[in-house]
This record gives structure tokens, sequence and C-alpha cells, in this order.
């Protein structure tokens, strides 16, 4: 255990290791455990992503709350005991210092992981899908926390960009306004979770792994305090397409605003409204997501571990 400004930090002995021989290491969030799929489900989907890390050729730290201590890294027990566990509540970043406070369990989102994963000493996170500004946010202010979070860790952050219920297009306006990098990996376009496209060019391409680990330390080299944000699209076998996911989208947020779903509650509507519309082909392409961005997360911290060495070596 090591104490980051006070916080304890608690890491597996893998990953404890690898960080300190200098080797890749990407932070997972646990909250797709607790909060995704049904046990056992969920379970085997968190191994599959911890593999996907693996065959990338890196470390998996999937990060969870307990104790009062920020865990960095999982056993298989502990992936069982939280996706089987009922009612362990979801972490935001707001929330952290009051779980840890109280000693109890949490399960970490996007924004709540980047900031473990700073503290933690690992510069790469993975996941599916961030938040971004909702569709509506002109009058509603709902903007996800994981954009503000951006502008405060310096993390490097692999995703197949955002899910098409989000206003996309905004949420890349706003990651402009707030200089948080946004690079394409082998891909012209903004991906949409489990859909290649958003109808979004990404602001740049880049297909070297290599240049993309000096970009990463470019951009913390330039006096950022800020996260560093890799697309890289679902797989074309894996895919839905974008269209249909939008029309099922549309229809739904007419049904939402008829029955007066709003605030927390609608993302986890329109999400139910679109598996619907895709016959359960939405949430397969979930767990392919989550693995295709793992694996790329692999590669990339890889990419960057080792131009941390060469930049020591110098």
């Amino acid at each position: 255990m090591s104490a980051s400004n006070g916080i304890p930090v608690v890491y597996t002995e893998e990953v404890r290791e690898a960080l300190h021989e200098g080797a890749a290491v990407v932070a997972l969030e646990s909250n797709v455990i607790t909060h995704g799929l049904p046990y056992p489900d969920n379970a085997a989907t968190a191994r599959k992503v911890e593999d996907a890390v693996r065959a990338g050729g890196a470390v998996p730290a999937t990060i969870c709350i307990e104790a009062g201590e920020i865990r960095v890294g999982m056993s298989d027990s502990d992936i069982e005991r939280f996706a089987s566990l009922p009612g362990i509540p979801k972490v935001s970043s707001r929330d952290l210092p009051v779980v840890l406070a109280q000693g109890g369990l949490g399960a970490t989102t996007v924004a709540t992981s980047v900031v473990a994963a700073e503290l933690a000493g690992i510069p790469f996170f993975s996941s599916a899908g961030i938040g971004g500004v909702h569709r509506g946010a002109q009058e509603t202010w709902d903007v996800s926390s994981d954009l503000i979070q951006f502008t405060r860790s310096k993390v490097a952050v692999v995703c197949a960009g955002a899910k098409m219920i989000l206003d996309l297009g905004l949420t890349l306006e706003y990651l402009e306004t707030q200089c948080v990098p946004v690079v394409a990996y082998r891909s012209d376009d903004f991906p949409a979770f489990y859909c290649r496209t958003s109808g979004h060019k990404a602001p740049h391409r880049l297909d070297d792994e290599q240049v993309i680990a000096r970009a990463v330390e470019a951009h913390w080299a330039l006096g950022n305090n800020s996260s560093f944000l890799i697309t890289t699209p679902v797989r074309e076998e894996d895919a839905i397409d974008s269209t249909e996911v939008d029309t099922a989208i549309r229809a739904a947020v007419a049904e939402a605003t008829r029955d007066g779903v709003s605030g927390q509650a609608i993302t986890k509507y329109l999400m139910r409204a679109v598996d619907a519309a895709t016959e359960g082909r939405s949430a397969k392409a979930n767990m392919a997501v989550l693995a295709s961005c793992a694996e790329a997360a692999g590669r990339l911290a890889v990419a960057h571990s080792r131009h941390l060495a060469e930049l020591a070596g110098r």
C-alpha cells in the first residue's frame, strides 16, 4: 500500500511489480462489473476485458473502492464478489471522497477511474465509451462528469468514442474548448460506441503507436494537466449501423419526454430502447467494444512505456 496525497492506494502484487519495472499497465473501471450485464455474464466480461489488455501486451489494473482505499487491480475472487453482490454503488469523482470516508464498497466510473489511475501512476486507461454532452443540454445543462474530469487528470484515455444517445457534436466542441486532444487511432471518424462512426470527423488521425506515444508525452510536456483522448472503432463484424441506432434513439427520446423520464434515468431508458430495437445485438456489441478498446489500450500502453524508456536512456 502507498498513500498519494494522504489517500490510501493499494496495489495487487502484479500491478505493483509492473509499475516498478516500468512495464505497461492499463487501468480499467469496475462499474462495468456492477452496473453492466447480469451475473454471471458481468464477471465473464470483466475477465475477457482483462484478457484483452494482456493480449495487447500490458497488465490490467481494474480499479475499485473498498475499506476507505483505492484498490488498483482486482483478483479473480474480487471480480466474482463485485459481480455477484447486489447494491454496490456507482462512484463518480464527486462521490469519491464521501465513499472513501465511509469505508464502503464502490465501483468506479470513467471519471473516478482516471482520478485513481493518475494517483496510482498509471498513464493509460481503457473504457468502451465515455460520457459526454447530453441531447438537449442547452436547456438541462446535463454534461457528464467524465468530460470535466478529463480537464483535470493526466491520463491517456482509450475508448470507442461516446454513445449515440449523447450529442456527439457538442461533446467534441466541449473537448475542443477545454483543449483536450482527440486522436482517432487508425480511423478517420470519431466513433460512437458500437457504431464505427458518429458522423463526425476526428480532429486528428494517427496510425503509428509510437507517434501516439510521443504525442501523449508532448501534451503533458507542454504543461497540460489534462487527459489525452484516443478513439478506436469497434471491429466491422461487431458494429451496429449508426442510422439504425439513431432512429431508435430519436423514437425513445420522444417517448421519454412523453413519459416524463429525465435526469440520470434517461441514459438507462435510452440504452434499453436501443437494445430492444436491435433485438439484443447492442448488448453483444457492447461486450465486443469493451474488449477491442482494451486490446488497443494494451498495445498503446506498451508503445508509451517504450517511449518513456527511450527518453530515460538519453
